[in-house]
């Protein structure tokens, strides 16, 4: 009897609760409805205040830069020539397969390195010689805000970056910070593709467009001669190999010459006479092994250069006018009157609630 007593009043505990429930949303319902002029108001405030902001909201442009990467790998034709090379002291093994596996590429984007030889480079803007930076400092009028904040008067990056001072590397270093938080972005599409986008957002449309175009330009050129620097460096040294043999080879071939025109009808029962003759053609012949064998390693050398050069091939470029991001002044006053009335319906249940 007890039991069936406690389970009514908890079933009546239960209707009770949803029933003040439901009259709480309700008088909460009457209360705003009696209050819509109030949430008209301030809807039409907020419609305002979205016209206000996408008027003077500086539009944001977005230049892209789409490249795909494709590495050559080291050809099997040319390992047989490795043991060839190896002879002169020439290594032919592959300078930097190790150096910018994966996604590193993505990251050297970011690095301050490349950035900063980025903004310290010159572009040409409307026919106007400008370093990147002093174009980014200008329209962002930083100059102002460091006599005003730091008592810095001028600051010049002309120069040598080595040689810079504390306060140009402290700028450099605040800029790329905010480039790699704000406004650049480095990704691939697809993981399992070798494409890779490289965009960069401001509010100066040539700007952005001539700031991706010199990263790329500065990344890839970078990353070419890095991955090719100790072939390369194979090249240099059998080419001035080469060039020596080849002096000595002809200084040989005069030293013969000469020999014969020194005794052109010698004696042929005195053999003194063709001793000096004899020497020099041993070494023209001597010369004359060693400089092939270093032209072929040469040749060879040169092959692998080749085929470690990655292939870098631009597939979009960006172009004027750039995708460019603004509010419109009806999408400005939908999103403002919107926002206006939930502040409004959230504000008046929540004072409602703590007066009730």
């Amino acid at each position: 009897m007890n039991q069936n007593n406690g389970e009514k009043m908890t079933k009546n505990t239960d209707e009770i609760s949803f029933g003040e429930v439901m009259a709480r949303f309700h008088s909460l319902s009457n209360y705003l409805k009696s209050k819509w002029l109030v949430i008209l108001i301030i809807s039409v405030v907020g419609g305002i205040a979205g016209v206000a902001y996408s008027i003077f909201k500086m539009p944001t442009y977005t230049a892209v830069c789409t490249f795909v990467l494709e590495e050559e790998g080291k050809g099997g034709a040319l390992s047989q020539y490795a043991g060839l090379a190896s002879i002169a002291g020439i290594n032919l093994d592959n300078g930097g397969s190790g150096l910018f596996q994966g996604d590193n590429i993505i990251e050297l984007y970011k690095s301050r390195l490349m950035l900063e030889k980025t903004l310290l480079s010159e572009v040409d803007f409307d026919g106007k010689k400008q370093m990147l930076i002093d174009r980014y400092v200008n329209f962002n009028e930083l100059r102002s805000k460091w006599k005003k904040h730091d008592q810095i008067d001028s600051v010049s990056f002309n120069g040598d970056p080595e040689k810079f001072n504390r306060h140009q590397d402290s700028i450099i270093t605040d800029i790329v910070n905010i480039f790699n938080k704000k406004y650049l972005t480095v990704l691939k599409p697809d993981k399992k593709l070798s494409i890779i986008d490289v965009g960069f957002r401001s509010t100066d449309e040539l700007f952005a467009k001539e700031f991706i175009n010199k990263l790329v330009e500065t990344v890839n050129d970078f990353y070419i001669a890095t991955k090719t620097k100790k072939s390369y460096q194979n090249v240099q040294v059998l080419q001035h190999q080469a060039d020596s043999v080849k002096m000595a080879l002809n200084t040989s071939i005069s030293g013969v010459a000469s020999a014969s025109d020194a005794a052109p009808n010698a004696n042929p029962l005195l053999l003194t006479l063709r001793v000096p003759s004899q020497k020099k053609q041993v070494d023209v012949q001597a010369s004359t092994a060693v400089y092939g064998e270093i032209v072929k390693n040469l040749e060879i050398s040169k092959i692998n250069l080749r085929q470690e050069k990655p292939l870098i091939q631009i597939i979009d470029t960006p172009v004027l006018p750039l995708a460019v991001d603004k509010v419109g002044k009806i999408k400005g006053i939908i999103i403002g009157f919107i926002l206006g009335g939930l502040i409004a319906i959230i504000g008046l249940s929540i004072g409602r609630l703590f007066t009730a």
